[in-house]
């Protein structure tokens, strides 16, 4: 004698009715924490921006003058104009020697740019601030100097020069030409910190 399964017992009204209440909760949760953790940045085609009064800032000419303090190359403040903000700074050792010390910097446009100033090697730097070696690609002038660029496909540009004290600079992030060009002529513009260390 065959027996036919009982089908499922269809839910009471009630239990749909909390079940959906608590999936429609869920969903606008998802929704409301994904719509806040975007709002500070939107779409652009030639890389991220962010909203600069959103994050954190540092005061970079004090961060800068205690790095200069265990230097033993001197370091430039740069005199930017207003609307740019710091939001980082660092010191570690570079590839093959020497040492870089990093500021991040938010532009006006929302979009983001990294000083970095070293007593290393040009290949060294790059390889290391970059992650891996990258092609030169040209040059271009800023700030009164010549800047080499080097650059992967699709990648953001690293633009490398050395200064008159024989610093060697790297610019590099999502930030246009207009603001590259800003940085530049800031940092060659900047106040020298003399090396305290060595």
């Amino acid at each position: 004698m065959s027996t036919e399964p009982t089908p499922p017992s269809k839910p009471s009204r009630a239990q749909l009715r909390v079940r959906d209440m608590v999936g429609a909760m869920v969903f606008l949760v998802v929704i409301a924490l994904i719509g806040g953790g975007v709002r500070s940045c939107s779409f652009a085609p030639a890389g991220p921006t962010i909203d600069p009064a959103a994050g954190p800032t540092v005061d970079a000419p004090a961060q800068l003058a205690e790095f200069a303090r265990a230097s033993t190359f001197p370091l430039r403040v740069p005199t930017l104009p207003d609307g740019w903000r710091a939001n980082s700074t660092d010191r570690g050792p570079v590839a093959d020697g020497g040492t870089a010390v990093r500021v991040g910097y938010l532009a006006p446009s929302g979009r983001y740019l990294r000083l970095v100033q070293s007593d290393a090697a040009e290949e060294g730097l790059v390889r290391t601030e970059a992650g891996g070696p990258l092609p030169g690609t040209g040059v271009v002038q800023a700030g009164g100097l010549q800047w080499v660029v080097y650059q992967a496909d699709g990648g953001e540009p690293f633009r490398v020069t050395t200064s008159p004290d024989g610093v060697r600079w790297l610019v590099t992030g999502s930030a246009d030409d207009a603001d590259f060009q800003t940085l530049a002529d800031a940092v060659a513009r900047g106040r020298v910190l003399p090396a305290a260390a060595g």
